[in-house]
């Protein structure tokens, strides 16, 4: 039996993805996680073979808490399951150590196919992400200049322009307001932009939303 932790801070989606990967008879749902300090205790406590992480958590980055995870139990495989598109985030998790990268938009039955590639020893990987992947080596440097944003950055980028206001961003992220100012700033210049309509603009050009 294949033992699996989810780590998301939406219980309907938890509930879900469960639903889904307990239809499969080799598949058991060991512990569930709503932030990356219930998911310390989880792990401390319960058997786990594959974690499923989603990126947006509260607190804390979702490549931080890759990283944390690598570093402490690096015997667990890690698929990432995000709402982000793919081509803004497999790339990255995937260098940070994930083994699989898995949008929320997906079939919920590619979860269970990725779950058991995982447990196979292999990456999962779409054949878009595939793609991306041999580009990225290929070509090292990328010619988008949201390339350089780090993650925080790049989740308020994107979170701005599908119209979001800044509070509730910090909201979103258990950040404080002035935190994710700082963050807009960043962006604002990495992009050489002045406001949030061009920040809007140049993620719907660079097919960010």
């Amino acid at each position: 039996m294949i033992q699996v932790v989810l780590c998301d801070d939406h219980a309907l989606v938890r509930r879900g993805i469960r639903d889904t990967l307990e239809e499969a008879p080799d598949i058991q749902v060991t512990g569930e996680a709503g932030s990356y300090s219930e998911l310390r205790e989880v792990l401390r406590g319960g058997a786990c073979e594959v974690l499923l992480l989603d990126l947006n958590l509260p607190g804390r980055s979702g490549l931080e808490v890759l990283a944390s995870v690598r570093e402490t139990h690096p015997e667990i495989k890690v698929l990432v399951v995000s709402m982000y598109p793919e081509d803004q985030y497999a790339v990255r998790c995937l260098r940070a150590g994930a083994q699989g990268y898995a949008n929320k938009a997906s079939d919920p039955v590619e979860l269970v196919a990725a779950v058991r590639t995982l447990v196979q020893g292999r990456k999962y990987l779409t054949a878009e992400v595939a793609q991306m992947l041999a580009h990225s080596v290929s070509e090292p440097e990328s010619e988008s200049a949201h390339a350089a944003l780090s993650e925080r950055e790049l989740q308020t980028l994107l979170k701005i322009a599908t119209g979001k206001r800044l509070s509730d961003i910090a909201e979103e992220l258990m950040l404080s307001p002035k935190t994710v100012s700082v963050y807009r700033s960043r962006v604002l210049e990495k992009l050489k932009l002045t406001n949030n309509a061009e920040l809007t603009v140049y993620a719907i050009r660079n097919e960010l939303v």
